[in-house]
């Protein structure tokens, strides 16, 4: 690793109550665990970020010291390990990077699942048109999943320029004589809020009702064109002191609109990232092949998943460990939430071994200990209040780690 991710120094693990803490003659001594002789592990980890790791861009005090318990003598993984983020803004190989150097850990882009991650299972859609919306990199980020024709927001902004109109600053008074020829759009992804919100509500709500050509008659074509949206949190959890509006704020506004406007609802073909099944899946077969690349030769048959958001986070976890019963109980491929448009017999699940999921909350995030309204995505409603209850709740990361290993009788 470079020197701008120079490796945090080994930090004494004061106050935790745990068999590795031992006292010696009068002085209370720790060994870190990378020093101690383990078991192999059959159990992996799939970790939140902001809220749990992070708040913003501040690394959270604990957490160093917590992934410290996760690594060998050699400041490498011993425990299969996976972050899960609905962030949507980024390549893997660059959170994987920030990752790397809040932790003074090396985290390889495979151990990252963004939001969008799934999305390349969709291969049906990898040589559309397709219209996609966000923040980042996202022609790139498309690209990296697989999809070939793309056209942003912007593009169809500049083609178009009278279409954007809200911001009378920014509108165009002129008539336009020739407009600029985008291809004809087979579908819509929605990687994350955007930072002009009327801008990409307007257009949005075009396309869907020309059907995909901004130069035909508005005849609100129904079913309309797919819509793959990735990241659903209607809050998050960043540097202020209250949380902010997520994209799941934005599906929100589009769903309201193109409601209002044409009587029919919005239909999502794909709806990845936390809570979806099929993103806990794909996180899963990561772990798995995560736990092989450490040199875990047998199967991890247990999941923690580590989160602050309980509609989220917790949901999702809890809604994975019913779909791994409905699955295992089946004979036929069972069907995932939010993967309206997946052709499961395109894929192979004898990837999915893990039989008990477990959902860790911690209190550093978006939860407060306080009785939250629902904020579940629509498509995953109604929600049986079951499926919002944690397994374990913590404190902060740390506890998070020390009680599952606890549990584990992992030392």
């Amino acid at each position: 690793m470079s020197s701008s991710r120079g490796f945090l120094l080994l930090r004494k693990f004061e106050g935790i109550h745990h068999p590795l803490v031992k006292l010696c003659g009068s002085q209370r001594c720790t060994r870190p665990y990378s020093q101690v002789t383990r078991k192999t592990p059959n159990f992996g980890l799939l970790f939140d970020i902001d809220g749990v790791i992070i708040r913003g861009k501040r690394i959270l005090p604990t957490a160093p010291e917590a992934f410290n318990l996760l690594v060998d003598k050699s400041n490498k993984f011993c425990i299969p390990t996976v972050f899960v983020t609905n962030a949507g803004n980024a390549l893997r190989s660059e959170k994987a990077d920030q990752l790397s150097q809040w932790l003074g850990i090396e985290v390889h882009e495979d151990q990252v699942v963004m939001a969008h991650s799934p999305l390349k299972m969709f291969d049906q859609y990898l040589n559309k048109q397709v219209l996609i919306s966000g923040q980042g990199p996202t022609q790139e980020i498309a690209h990296n999943l697989g999809f070939c024709n793309t056209t942003t927001v912007d593009e169809l902004r500049q083609a178009y320029p009278q279409l954007d109109c809200v911001d009378h600053k920014r509108r165009s008074m002129k008539a336009v004589e020739s407009v600029s020829q985008i291809p004809k759009l087979d579908a819509i992804m929605l990687f994350g809020e955007p930072v002009r919100w009327e801008t990409s509500l307007q257009l949005l709500v075009d396309v869907l009702m020309t059907g995909g050509d901004l130069l035909g008659k508005p005849t609100a074509p129904y079913p309309h064109l797919p819509i793959l949206a990735c990241n659903m949190d209607l809050q998050w959890m960043a540097e202020a002191h209250m949380p902010r509006f997520g994209h799941g704020a934005f599906l929100l506004c589009l769903e309201a609109l193109y409601k209002k406007v044409t009587g029919n609802d919005l239909i999502y073909t794909a709806l990845v990232g936390k809570p979806s099944e099929i993103t806990y899946y794909h996180a899963e077969t990561m772990v798995q092949h995560h736990a092989r690349s450490i040199g875990i030769n047998h199967p991890i048959t247990k999941l923690y998943a580590i989160g602050d958001n309980v509609h989220t986070d917790i949901f999702g976890m809890n809604l994975y460990q019913e779909y791994v019963r409905r699955h295992r109980g089946s004979k036929k491929r069972v069907a995932m939430q939010g993967a309206r448009g997946l052709d499961l017999s395109t894929h192979d699940f004898k990837g999915l071994m893990a039989d008990q999921c477990y959902s860790v909350l911690v209190q550093t995030g978006v939860y407060n200990g306080e009785q939250l309204l629902e904020h579940s995505p629509r498509d995953f409603l109604p929600v049986e209040s079951k499926l919002q209850e944690p397994s374990i709740t913590v404190k902060c990361v740390l506890e998070a780690i020390t009680t599952i290993f606890q549990q584990e009788k992992f030392s």
